[in-house]
């Protein structure tokens, strides 16, 4: 048997997701509804930490993607705060696919690139699903100033969105500046701003985007939510409890996000329940929930493992087809029973 072993630099998987934006995001809405189908297999994610370095951690998310995939894998992915002061991402990863028929495993890739592209491709994907099937919105407001904001915007951009006006914040500003100048495209908007404080960008957007790396809530003022903006809680951490509980929420899937103090999984532990929770993504898809009009609806996605697989699997076979994938033809070497 062939036995068959490659790896995928960033810069190839780079090329590919920037040149086929609106493919990722058609991946990762087929990935959640093979999940919704029970195609899939996704373990709670294993949390590795240390005690002299609290706020770092290296996360391990195993999965299995059935349907037209039929791959297993696990994409291991550092989350190193501290990095950001030194000028560069906070996380890196790899991700490695295993084969369904023998789980063999049969690449690696580069994954803080495809963990980016598809926590981009979820939520444009529930901007649109969530905004009536439309892609445009008044006022843009991005918290938190980093590569996941620039990934999302870039996907907003790739799905054509009409986003009238940009509104940034971030606790260093000087990135909410430089997000302005090396990221925005001027022609894309009528204008673009930094905002000095959240309460003013909060007000003033009509869809919010949270991707910060916020390890507990400060969003606490419920007056915020009073014009009803669509909010992207796409850092799971920024919203009090109480502020949850105020609006309608979607999720990806119910029993993944109640972990790690989520704020979805605060606002389980103060209300004793889940009823708070409308349903996912998928439900509003298929239409099994309505959207509420009288408060935000927030979406909460906690990143499933399936959709790391998915993308990964899409951009490999796009690597090979290429020719750009590092074949390693002896890497399994010793076959013999």
């Amino acid at each position: 048997m062939d036995f068959e072993f490659s790896i995928v630099s960033g810069r190839v998987v780079d090329r590919i997701v920037r040149s086929n934006i609106p493919q990722v995001v058609e991946t990762v809405k087929s990935a959640y509804l093979a999940h919704d189908r029970g195609e899939s297999v996704n373990p709670n994610s294993y949390f590795l930490r240390f005690p002299e370095k609290p706020n770092a951690r290296i996360i391990a998310l195993p999965a299995f993607l059935g349907g037209d995939s039929d791959v297993a894998g696990i994409k291991w992915i550092a989350s190193y705060p501290a990095n950001v002061e030194k000028g560069f991402p906070r996380a890196s990863a790899v991700i490695l696919l295993n084969s369904y028929e023998t789980g063999y495993p049969f690449a690696c890739l580069e994954a803080s690139i495809i963990s980016a592209s598809r926590t981009a491709g979820s939520a444009v994907l529930a901007a649109e699903v969530l905004n009536g099937g439309r892609k445009a919105t008044t006022t843009l407001g991005i918290v938190g100033n980093g590569l996941i904001a620039r990934y999302i915007y870039r996907f907003f951009i790739g799905m054509d969105w009409d986003i009238e006006r940009v509104l940034l914040h971030d606790l260093r500003e000087a990135d909410s500046e430089r997000f302005a100048k090396s990221v925005c495209e001027p022609t894309r908007h009528e204008t673009i701003g930094v905002a000095s404080d959240l309460a003013s960008l909060m007000k003033q957007s009509t869809l919010v985007v949270f991707a910060t790396t916020a390890g507990s809530p400060y969003v606490e003022s419920p007056d915020w939510f009073s014009h009803c903006p669509l909010i992207l809680h796409v850092s799971l951490r920024d919203l009090s409890p109480e502020v949850v509980l105020a609006q309608q929420n979607i999720v990806d899937d119910v029993d993944h996000v109640m972990n790690a103090d989520t704020s979805v999984h605060l606002a389980e532990q103060l209300s004793g329940g889940r009823d708070f929770v409308s349903g996912t993504l998928v439900d509003v898809i298929e239409r099994r929930v309505e959207l509420a009009e009288d408060r935000s609806v927030v979406f909460s996605p906690f990143g499933m493992g399936i959709l790391d697989l998915a993308v990964a699997k899409w951009v490999h076979g796009e690597a090979r087809e290429s020719g750009e994938a590092l074949e390693i033809g002896d890497f399994f070497y010793e076959l013999e029973r």
